[in-house]
């Protein structure tokens, strides 16, 4: 009895090579939420680090005067900026690309991607040094810069920016190492660059020992030569072959397709930092309206969301390799169940310690102020939007799912809604004699809108990349 099989053959009837084998490994065959925990634990050490910098620098910039303090403040914004570009939007975007390459298999091409993302990383660096170096000192004034406040801020954004190109290609390379599942390495660096920010920050700052003061100077100064450590140690661990993929540097040739595989998520995805930083600056700027105690009550609260929010960073970058690997490997069943596990995780996660300092906001509030009016401002805001904090949680989780499916649009239109909605009900309620309490019911629905229009983006949008299958016409053999 004789049967027919089909093989498939190229133009030139030459069988064609089977397509490469899906990468098989706990991101993509093991269980989805002991392996989202298991990447998801060091980021969230590591950010916390980051968060006890943020206090330790306050701390001892406060000694170089109320000047300095301020000064940090005009800056801060800009320097959170360029760390979420390059570490949350455009990171992620890196970390995405290869983490599908990776899922089909194609490791050639992953390290192709991982080379021309050094290339973006590298472009990225130049581009804020340029622009800051040359437009910042009207930026800061435009921010409010004046006398030696500005002086301040403009010392430290020269050499800050100056060396702009050392915290992108630190994250780039994080992207990478990311990409292939491994955080551990990113996490255990962002700890020790925190350390080292510090301790170095500190020193050069202040002046301590023998080595003299530089001031604001010397604290930027210490933020770039712990990237630079760091960087070199990334950089050992990339090329020496002990990551699942080399960047392909020798003899690279530029290829565009590349690029617009890793721009199709991250240019995107970059709108998304710049609009929730638009969209803090006009509530902020619609509170200050009600005086001191307000505003500082309000900023209380905000330093709680943004702790909060570095456990759902740590929920969503965990979940872009699990999620690129299975578009990759075509599973994208798998893929959309990982970003509800992620999503509900985060939202649990965010949500009980908020809820949990709404119930006794004294918990939270004592650590910054004794100053009675203060404190009940502080109660008030926390009592009302605290609660709702778990739906930036989920919105950030949903947001950073997205990138692994390199289908970012939705939750960046959810982010333009959330603005949209904020800056519209906020004139409204200007125009109508609002109390604080009204502004602080906005924030918290602000916050649901976004989290359900996250979701809503995630279930609408179509996820995996449609089939192109190659001109092949097939060949009869006989098999006996």
């Amino acid at each position: 009895m004789t049967d027919i099989a089909e093989i498939p053959v190229d133009e030139q009837e030459h069988p064609l090579s089977p397509p490469p084998r899906p990468m098989r490994s706990a991101l993509t065959d093991g269980p989805i939420l002991r392996t989202l925990l298991s990447l998801a634990w060091p980021n969230v050490v590591a950010l916390s680090a980051g968060t006890c910098v943020v206090i330790a620098e306050t701390s001892y910039i406060g000694r170089l005067g109320v000047e300095a303090l301020a000064a940090m403040a005009l800056v801060f914004p800009t320097v959170i900026l360029t760390m979420t570009m390059s570490g949350g939007a455009m990171g992620g975007a890196v970390a995405s690309a290869i983490a599908r390459a990776l899922g089909a298999g194609d490791r050639e091409r992953a390290g192709t991607l991982a080379a021309h993302a050094l290339l973006i990383g590298i472009t990225f660096g130049v581009v804020f040094m340029l622009g800051m170096l040359i437009f910042g000192p009207q930026v800061l004034t435009m921010l409010g810069g004046r006398g030696e406040v500005l002086t301040h801020a403009i010392a430290y954004t020269q050499v800050f920016f100056g060396g702009a190109v050392l915290p992108w290609l630190l994250n780039t390379m994080a992207g990478v190492l990311r990409g292939t599942g491994n955080m551990k390495l990113p996490s255990l660096l962002m700890l020790n660059s925190a350390v080292m920010q510090v301790v170095l920050g500190g020193t050069l700052g202040l002046g301590l020992g023998p080595v003299p003061q530089f001031g604001m100077r010397g604290v930027a100064a210490g933020s770039l030569i712990a990237y630079s450590m760091n960087i070199c140690v990334m950089g050992w661990f990339l090329f020496s072959g002990r990551a699942r993929i080399v960047p392909k540097l020798r003899g690279l040739r530029i290829q565009w397709a590349m690029f617009f595989d890793i721009l199709k998520v991250g240019a995107i995805a970059c709108f998304s930092p710049l609009q929730s930083v638009l969209t803090i600056s006009i509530f902020t700027h619609m509170l200050a309206k009600f005086g001191t105690a307000i505003l500082a009550g309000y900023g209380i609260g905000a330093r709680l969301e943004f702790l909060l929010t570095s456990i759902a960073f740590s929920f969503g970058i965990a979940s872009v390799p699990m999620i690129g690997m299975a578009v990759g490997a075509g599973r994208i069943a798998r893929a959309r169940r990982i970003a509800w596990i992620a999503g509900a995780s985060a939202f649990v996660a965010v949500g009980a310690p908020a809820c949990l300092v709404a119930l006794f906001p004294d918990l939270w509030v004592n650590i910054f102020t004794d100053s009675a009016t203060v404190r009940a401002t502080s109660h008030q805001y926390l009592s009302t939007v605290a609660p709702f904090y778990a739906f930036i949680g989920l919105a950030s989780t949903m947001y950073f799912s997205s990138q692994g499916a390199a289908k970012v649009i939705g939750p960046v239109l959810a982010q333009t809604a959330r603005l949209t909605y904020i800056a519209t009900c906020g004139w409204w309620l200007s125009t109508h004699d609002a109390t604080a309490q009204n502004f602080f019911w906005l924030a918290a629905s602000s916050m649901v809108v976004l989290g359900l229009l996250s979701c809503s983006s995630v279930v609408l949008t179509r996820w995996g990349p449609r089939a192109t299958k190659p001109a092949v016409r097939p060949a009869l053999s006989v098999v006996d």
